[in-house]
């Protein structure tokens, strides 16, 4: 009976300490930097299904790239339970807009709608 409770024990510290919560903006990173090195374990981790889906098709349709990316945060804003961040990388110097949902208490980049911009104009 001890062996199970100190089992168990173990179990919870491991998968407690496995659950970091990022801030949206790590969040963000997290994913740009995924996004322009083409690393979809990661990439799927940090995001939605429908951000997921939205992300990979853009993504087929860059180049491989070696160098090593950049992502500057430029601007951030939360909405309740909406956070959007605005970035720049160095893969090509364009600035670009990530809507953040919460996901199992979880910051998660999605997918914005057609005419969506957030609070950054």
């Amino acid at each position: 009976m001890k062996r199970l409770v100190l089992c168990s024990l173990v179990l919870l510290f491991v998968s407690c300490a496995e659950n970091n919560n990022m801030s949206h903006t790590e969040t963000a990173q997290v994913v740009a930097e995924s996004f322009f090195s083409k690393d979809e374990s990661a990439l799927k981790k940090h995001t939605t299904s429908e951000g997921y889906a939205s992300l990979i098709t853009v993504q087929n349709m860059l180049p491989d790239s070696d160098k090593e990316i950049e992502v500057e945060i430029l601007d951030e804003a939360i909405e309740g339970e909406i956070a959007w961040v605005k970035y720049k990388t160095s893969f090509d110097g364009k600035s670009g807009i990530f809507k953040l949902v919460k996901e199992d208490n979880q910051w998660k980049v999605t997918s914005k709608g057609p005419r969506e911009k957030g609070p950054f104009l």
